[in-house]
């Protein structure tokens, strides 16, 4: 006989979204069970990889350099979706955001002083003391001490949804199925990045070419019963958070540590040796998630930054070494790029470079002329041996198909109407607010703010 649970609120996930929606759940009263897919090492999904999360706030405090106004915040949001967002729940989520640190260290986090170099976003983002992992442990310190009931190794395999609301979910726990029936439910259990095979019905055969930055858990089985169930999907399945990381990263987990903020340095040439877009159109934090896409469209799913010894300490480097030479041509052979075509590619970039002043923290005035694609920001020819190179793949952090919510993070019905106890938070309902395009720490609000919101949402159903 299978056994069966009864609970308050039902969270499915353990990353960031899950535990702000657990925690401010339990916090405002409701017995809240936590079901998380993988075991306790590597539990936290995404999170684990994460370093800041962006907020509105008025001024600068001893983690953040200056004030990051709402209208500043919503005009970022706005040029890096090109307005593929919804308006009124992407507002709504930046409002709230203002009081998210605030509440995010009540609940045990702790933020550490602002970073420089290449990032730019002293004044925008607050980076987590200890990085993600720090981040989560702190919330399931908060969760456990508050007596939220956290199961590990306990993947949801059903749902029982009637009429726009939830019934129970059956999940594994201890290795056997258990009927979990609950008041309220919150889904955020992450996209369905780390499903080759689900990412192959939108991309083709270039999808076994992409690496997945973050966990291996996130197989969107959640958000698939969701959608058959008939709760509303939002976004294009071809939209995600995609950046190019080194392509000697392993398929899986590759997390922060592969990802290359050496773009704006130098070019980027495709498998035959060709330029195919501006690596300076913007700061860095508001472009590095279109190169993940950018890569994916160029044979093979291959790309190569370029760039020389000038460059070489303005980054943060990868994990695995440049790739050197003391010339084009002997770096062309050691990545089996046609050498001559580089050499014409580069010889063209120089040629093109225009004098300026060079300024690696701003828009700076270095752009090329004649050229195309341009680069219209930290153009500098390449002429300082030796000449170095990183092999860039795809790289895929989340999805953004997901579920589609309403300001108290409810899922809406394909019939029209709102779900009655289904609520949702973090990368399975992203797709909201990121039609597509993404800006650093983005993620983490959507997650921290829904999460929130839902464990609000979720208890107050639950209670009344």
């Amino acid at each position: 006989m299978q056994r069966e649970l009864e609970t308050d609120v039902l969270v499915i996930g353990g990353g960031n979204a899950a535990l702000c929606a657990a925690i401010s759940a339990r916090r405002a009263g409701s017995e809240v069970t936590l079901v998380e897919k993988s075991d306790k090492f590597w539990r936290g999904g995404n999170t684990r990889h994460t370093r800041n999360m962006r907020c509105a706030h008025d001024s600068a405090n001893d983690h953040l350099t200056g004030p990051y106004s709402e209208e500043e915040f919503w005009d970022d949001l706005l040029r890096v979706t090109q307005g593929r967002t919804d308006e009124p729940l992407a507002k709504h989520m930046i409002s709230r955001s203002k009081d998210m640190l605030e509440w995010i260290s009540d609940q045990g986090v702790r933020f550490q002083p602002s970073l420089g170099g290449t990032l730019s976003l002293g004044r925008t983002n607050s980076f987590f003391l200890g990085g993600g992992r720090a981040m989560l442990n702190a919330l399931y310190r908060t969760a456990e001490q508050l007596g939220v009931l956290i199961h590990y190794e306990a993947p949801v395999t059903g749902l029982e949804v009637s009429g726009g609301r939830f019934q129970s979910a059956t999940a594994m726990v201890g290795g056997s199925p258990v009927d979990i029936r609950a008041k309220s439910l919150v889904a955020a259990a992450g996209g369905f990045e780390s499903n080759i095979d689900w990412l192959r019905q939108s991309w083709g055969p270039p999808a076994d070419n992409f690496l997945i930055r973050g966990t291996r858990n996130n197989t969107g089985e959640v958000l698939k019963m969701l959608l058959d169930q008939g709760v509303k999907g939002v976004g294009d399945p071809t939209q995600c958070h995609a950046v190019a990381i080194d392509a000697r990263a392993p398929k899986y987990d590759g997390g922060i540590i592969t990802r290359l903020d050496c773009v704006v340095f130098g070019i980027v040439v495709n498998k035959n040796a060709e330029r195919f877009y501006d690596e300076g159109e913007d700061v860095w934090p508001k472009r590095y998630a279109i190169w993940g896409r950018l890569v994916a469209a160029q044979p093979d799913q291959i790309a190569y930054i370029i760039f020389d010894d000038k460059s070489l300490k303005l980054f943060m480097p990868s994990l695995f070494p440049p790739i050197s030479a003391p010339s084009i041509a002997e770096l062309a052979a050691k990545l089996e790029l046609p050498a001559e075509a580089l050499e014409k590619t580069v010889s063209g970039f120089n040629a093109a470079v225009q004098p300026g002043t060079f300024d690696h923290t701003d828009l700076d005035d270095c752009r090329t002329e004649g050229l195309s694609p341009p680069k219209t920001h930290w153009a500098r020819k390449l002429d300082q041996p030796p000449y170095y190179a990183y092999p860039v793949r795809p790289g895929i952090t989340f999805t953004y198909l997901g579920t589609r919510v309403d300001e108290r993070a409810r899922m809406l019905m394909s019939s029209g109407s709102g779900a009655e106890n289904m609520f949702a938070a973090g990368e399975i309902m992203a797709g909201n607010v990121l039609g597509q395009g993404y800006a650093a720490g983005i993620g983490m609000t959507i997650g921290s703010v829904f999460g929130r919101i839902a464990g609000e949402s979720a208890a107050d159903h639950a209670r009344n």
